[in-house]
């Protein structure tokens, strides 16, 4: 049980701070136009939407722990993936 408690912590501060990071970049681009500014905040989006999705499918979907952690590893890797294309971007 505490393990459990542990994750849902960490979960959700992933998704207030992955999220914060998310509003904040992407609001950066609206208002400069910087397509790597868009780039990164598009990147931590998909960092935290997969958290979210890999702790929900365990919690109340009821999948296998393993599975919420593949979701959350794979989007995770798409997500940096991106993050590092916006250090690229011009």
């Amino acid at each position: 049980m505490h393990v459990e408690l542990a994750i849902i912590v960490a979960k959700t501060a992933i998704l207030l701070l992955g999220g914060s990071i998310t509003y904040y970049a992407l609001r950066a681009y609206r208002r400069t136009g910087d397509q790597s500014l868009r780039a990164l905040g598009l990147g931590f989006g998909v960092v935290t939407v997969g958290a979210v999705i890999g702790g929900v499918s365990h919690q109340f979907i009821g999948t296998d722990l393993a599975v919420g952690i593949a979701i959350d590893s794979t989007l995770t890797a798409l997500g940096f993936a991106v993050i590092v294309y916006s250090l690229y971007v011009e």
